[in-house]
């Protein structure tokens, strides 16, 4: 059975006070509140040992929202697998298309921060969605098969099966353009057939695929109710205790 996920990346927010105070009221919020999913964080890099050591009995995962490529050596500012292994993290976001967008980080890249991530127990989010040029050019397909495949393909299928996916439809966050249920699940399902198409049916059926397009208290429910959706990225409204409670409750509805 797929793994049911809420994951929420902070971005570049929170100074340690506030972020303090919302890591508290999340492990709060999960004590007294069995979730019927998964519920992980992607805090800045500065707040990872905090995390971890305020979930010690690893009631959340703990995320970085990015990883280097290298194993170690002179990467001025980057953050390597080992040090993420070695504080007990849970993994890393790879791919987030704010790095592809202001990084230059390529699908290339992705495949070798994937494969990095699994050799040192690390679970990935692979992130991949297309842009609004993309989606107006009829593109989006064959993006996100372009990227799935570069990304992820080199993977055995016992790897793979470790790989969490997160669909961003870049052309829906701060457009003003909207995705609807319906559209998010056709990429899903579109995911999930590449994977079938290329490992079987069976190792598909396994990976857990998340949206990260806006997902808001108020459609939650409706976006995990589609069959091949099996959670949520969560960008500003992880940032919001109430609100973030109210996206992981929609698995609970």
């Amino acid at each position: 059975m797929r793994r049911k996920i809420v994951a929420g990346n902070w971005k570049m927010n929170k100074n340690v006070i506030d972020a303090q105070q919302l890591m508290f009221q999340l492990l709060q919020y999960k004590k007294n509140n069995p979730a019927s999913c998964e519920v992980w964080i992607a805090p800045p890099a500065l707040y990872l040992l905090m995390a971890k050591d305020l979930y010690e009995n690893n009631e959340i995962g703990i995320f970085a929202q990015d990883m280097s490529a290298h194993e170690s050596g002179a990467y001025t500012g980057e953050i390597s697998a080992d040090m993420l292994e070695s504080i007990e993290a849970t993994g890393a976001i790879i791919g987030h298309s704010e790095r592809r967008q202001y990084h230059g980080e390529t699908d290339a890249h992705c495949n070798q921060k994937v494969k990095l991530a699994l050799d040192k127990g690390l679970t990935p989010i692979y992130c991949n969605g297309e842009t609004l040029e993309q989606r107006k050019a009829g593109q989006h397909l064959e993006v996100v098969k372009n990227q799935t495949e570069v990304a992820l393909f080199t993977l055995s299928a016992e790897e793979i099966k470790k790989v969490v996916i997160a669909y961003e439809p870049i052309w829906a966050i701060g457009t003003g353009e909207t995705a609807t249920p319906a559209q998010a699940q056709e990429i899903h399902a579109h995911i999930r057939s590449l994977i079938a198409a290329k490992y079987g049916q069976e190792v598909a059926d396994e990976i857990s695929i998340l949206y990260g397009g806006s997902v808001k208290p108020d459609n939650a429910k409706e976006i995990f109710s589609q069959p091949d959706i099996d959670g949520g990225l969560i960008g500003g409204a992880a940032l919001k205790i109430d609100d973030f409670a109210k996206i992981i409750e929609g698995f609970n509805a």
